[in-house]
Order: structure tokens, then sequence, then C-alpha cells
């Protein structure tokens, strides 16, 4: 299932060349082109940290002030360029309604909405994403236990449901900003993440 294994220097914080593998997969289902990144440097006695990071173009590459996204990708990125792991890129954009849906879910938070309320609006769940090819992956890389970077029960769920052993839950910092604190406390008491707000 594992297609190509590209060396890809990362940079991290202030220091650049960090060593990871870009993987493709074939074999998946649902057609996308989702993709792992794996830093070296794993304790081979413990289970990897492994972060499921659903792509957000608005956060992850336009730095949004409408989310976490990219922050919680930034620090996940700086902790297993120290200590190893595997970051699963998912092409499940907009919590899988898709950027342009996303767009028009923002205009509607202009409005007052929340996220899941603009969601709704536009006649979608509250999320659409899914994990079972996540699973596929990490069964490809011969990975059945891992410590789960994330704060969303969701994933929990749906990793352990796809018969991944999660050993340890790994939280995320709530990255506070001008912009995202409503996002990140409707998250916290509709999505019941597990943010840790000061």
């Amino acid at each position: 299932m594992v297609n190509v294994r590209a060396r890809v220097p990362f940079k991290v914080g202030i220091n650049s060349n960090i060593p990871a593998e870009l993987l493709s997969f074939n074999g998946l289902e649902s057609g996308k082109e989702h993709v792992a990144i794996i830093f070296q440097g794993a304790d081979k006695t413990l289970a990897p940290l492994v972060r499921m990071h659903s792509e957000c173009l608005t956060g992850d590459v336009f730095h949004s002030s409408r989310c976490d996204c990219g922050e919680q990708l930034d620090e996940t990125i700086e902790k297993m360029g120290k200590v190893g792991g595997i970051i699963l890129y998912l092409r499940q954009e907009g919590r899988g309604i898709g950027l342009y849906n996303k767009i028009d879910a923002y205009e509607l938070q202009s409005q007052g909405m929340n996220t899941y309320e603009a969601n709704n609006h536009l006649g979608f769940d509250d999320d659409l994403r899914e994990f079972s090819e996540a699973a596929q992956m990490l069964r490809a890389l011969g990975v059945n236990e891992v410590r789960l970077v994330t704060n969303n029960p969701k994933k929990i769920r749906d990793l352990e449901e796809h018969n991944i052993n999660i050993v340890e839950v790994v939280g995320t910092q709530a990255h506070i900003k001008d912009g995202n604190e409503n996002y990140l406390k409707v998250k916290a008491s509709h999505g019941k993440h597990r943010l840790k707000f000061d």
C-alpha cells in the first residue's frame, strides 16, 4: 500500500534540514492523496507519536486567525522533529466539507454563527471526517499501537473502532490568538475537545 518514500528536510522552529520521509499510498478507496510524514529518532520501545492532521489550507498555509490548525501542526512538527513520530496529513478540508464550502461557512461565521452552526446551515453534519484510511495507512507502516496527539475525542473513537490501540493521548496546547477564542471554546463545549484554558 505504501507507494513512494521520499526524503524531505523540514524546518522546525529555527532549525532547518530536520530529516523526514514523505510517503504516498495507493489503494485508498476515497482516492484522496493522503500522505504520511515520518520523523526519525523515536524510541523503538515505545509506541510512536502519531497525529492525524486534517488539511486546513486557510490555517496551515495562510495562517488564518479563525482556527488553530496551523499552530497545532507547527507544534507537532517541532515535537516530532526532536523525538520522532508520524503525521498523517489527511485531505479532509473543512472537517470534510471541502474548501469552497468552508469559505461559505466562514461567511456565515462572520454573521455570528459558530463553525458547527455554519456547517449545519449549509446542510452538513458537525464533522464529516472519517479515519478508516488513516488506520489503513498506519497498518501499512506496521503500526498497530500509537500515542495519539490530539484533543479530539472523535479521532480517539474512530481510530479505536478501526483496531488501532491507543496507549496514550497527548494533547496539544490551546493556541489562543486574536479571532479564534470563541472557536476554541465552542470546540471544547460542543465538540468536547480536551482543551485547557488558562
